[in-house]
Parts: structure tokens; sequence; C-alpha cells
């Protein structure tokens, strides 16, 4: 249900908006908007302030701008759940607030309990950054590394049985995060370093990720591969809660996208596409073209 009628019906809407266009920045006008309106739609926020949700998810992800502005949107964010769980005490609906509001959870000395409004805010708070700029971020990422690679979209355009494939390759060549931190429980000892308990410990996904003696040439983009298990979302207890969401979101995206972007390809007049970034990276810029409807265009 989640699929065909909400993650489909919002991956169609937010393409529609572009294809008569036959261009487009991907990262900015799709990839960016596409996991937060889903966010904010599946946590019942109403759609007239989806518009204001993507300022605030802007700035709570993005350290470029000042800690006071940052504070601000959280703050903003802050206000608008609230209201929303306020209405949804009233006027229960089919939305992520009202499954919150009416959960129990286990105490400690087995009692239930409710969730309390600060516990909600700050749940609705953590998808954010959580589902919202890790999901952006890995939609780019993979269509950066699809299109960079015109053989292997090819690939994919030829054989959509491949999708699954491509996206774990675009999650174990370009995850959304760099690293995860972790703190020692135990003194131990990696390759003759020692470790001591309570140290913090950086783990390195992209390391992990192009490891030669697990992957062949593990730096090219190959999305024939053979599957192998890699970390962007993480190991054990901190797994990620939401990985089973993302890939079908990712793959809903690109179904889409090849059907509705035909001929899709990277704009021949962009220069200076990369990928950057020292904990979170993404293609800043992903300006395309494809054969917009009744219109003829070149590379």
């Amino acid at each position: 249900r989640w699929e065909t009628g909400f993650v489909r019906d919002m991956v169609v809407a937010q393409l529609d908006r572009l294809v008569p266009l036959g261009r487009a920045d991907l990262a900015a006008d799709f990839a960016f908007h596409y996991p937060i309106s889903l966010i904010a739609v599946a946590a019942g926020l109403p759609v007239e302030h989806i518009p204001e949700f993507y300022e605030q998810a802007a700035k709570l992800t993005n350290v470029a701008f000042e800690e006071s502005e940052r504070l601000a949107a959280s703050a903003e964010l802050e206000a608008m759940t609230r209201a929303v769980i306020a209405e949804r005490r009233v006027e229960p609906r089919d939305d992520l607030i009202t499954v919150l509001l009416q959960a129990e959870v286990r105490q400690p000395d087995g009692e239930r309990a409710s969730l309390t409004d600060d516990e909600i805010v700050d749940f609705v708070r953590l998808l954010v950054p959580a589902g919202a700029q890790t999901t952006y971020r890995t939609l780019t990422n993979l269509l950066y590394g699809l299109l960079t690679h015109p053989d292997q979209y090819e690939l994919l355009v030829q054989d959509r049985t491949l999708i699954p494939k491509a996206i774990e390759e675009g999650l174990r060549w370009e995850p959304p995060l760099v690293a995860f931190g972790r703190i020692a429980t135990n003194d131990f000892e990696i390759a003759g370093h020692p470790i001591e308990a309570g140290s913090t410990v950086n783990l390195c996904v992209h390391s992990a990720n192009r490891d030669p003696s697990r992957w062949d040439d593990p730096d090219t983009f190959d999305i024939t591969r053979p599957l192998k298990g890699h970390v962007s979302f993480g190991q054990g207890n901190h797994i990620c809660l939401g990985m089973h969401f993302a890939r079908m979101e990712l793959r809903v995206a690109l179904e889409e996208i090849i059907e509705r972007l035909p001929n899709l390809r990277l704009d021949p007049d962009a220069d200076d596409l990369h990928i950057s970034g020292l904990f979170a990276r993404s293609a800043i810029r992903l300006p395309c073209v494809w054969d917009a409807p009744g219109a003829r265009m070149s590379a």
C-alpha cells in the first residue's frame, strides 16, 4: 500500500512537473524534494506547509547555515509538529503522528506507556537528517554513477531487473555518509593499534566498501558485479531501521525515471560535476536533459 498508493504517486507527481521541460537539475529539482515530501506527507504535516518543511530541512542538515539559523529551523519544525500532534489527538488520521500517538512502549518495569509529545517531536525531527538527507544523497550519487557511466545506465534501461543490483552498487560505491562514530565498550586491538574502552572510534564506511580483498576493482562503478554485503546501512544494533523503505524509495525512483525521462543524459553544457563532502557526500549539481514530449533534443 505504501509503495503503490503513496511513494509511487509522489515520484510521478514530482517527475511530471519536470517532464515537459526537457531539462532539470535532478539533484536540486527532484532528488532533494522527493524524500522530504514523503516524510512530510507520511508524518501528517499539512501539504500547505511542505515548502516551509523544505526550508527547515535544508537548514537542519547543512552546516553552511549559521547555528542561529539551524536552531530557529529546529524550533519552527517543533512548533509545526506540536500543532499537528494537538490536531491528531482530536482527529486521528492515517499518518505517522497518529500511529505514534496511539503507540505504547514497554517500560523497564514491564508497564506500558504512551509516547510523550517531546518524544514524538524528537522522532519527527530525527527523520529529517536520518530519512531525508541520506536518501536524497544516495539517490543523487546513484544517478551520478549511472549517468557518468552511460553504458551502465543503458544496461539498466534495457534490463530493469538490474535495478536492485544498481541500487546496491550505488550504496557501495558512494554511500551518503563517509563514516560512523562508535564508542568502544571494551579494550581491544585493531591491526596492532590499542583501543581503550570509552574511546570514540570513527568507522570509515567508504574504505570498507572499497576493500580490494572483498571486491575486484572496487573503485569502478559496475552494476553487474556479484552482490556482496556492504556496510552503508551500518551493522548490528545500529543498523539502519529505514533501510528497506530507502531501498524501495530508490527502486521506485529509478523505475519512474527510466519510464518518464526518455534518453536521459547529463547536460552536455554542464561542467565540473563531482561528488564532494567530508562527512555527508553527494553531487551538489546534476544537470540533465532528456527527450521532452513533442521536442527533439540532441546531446
